[in-house]
């Protein structure tokens, strides 16, 4: 995937997961939420077997990393 495309995948699950997770942020937070959370679900994922093969597989993916990083955040801010 290209920069373009991975930057356009983190700004849709990242409005995704924010919206999901009921976390209020603008347009940029988004998409460094949804990048990070790119990275945390290809590697939880990766752990039990599962790959990305196509943009759907990444959205979820990155929606599913991306409320990771939501929920642990709001664990160690509490």
């Amino acid at each position: 995937m290209g920069i373009i495309a991975g930057i356009i995948v983190g700004a849709i699950s990242g409005c995704i997961a924010g919206a999901i997770m009921g976390s209020k942020g603008g347009f940029l937070k988004n998409i460094i939420l949804g990048l990070v959370g790119g990275f945390v679900g290809s590697f939880v994922f990766s752990i039990i077997g599962f790959h990305a093969s196509n943009i759907i597989g990444s959205i979820i993916t990155s929606v599913v990393g991306a409320c990771l990083v939501i929920f642990v955040g709001r664990k160690l801010m509490k």
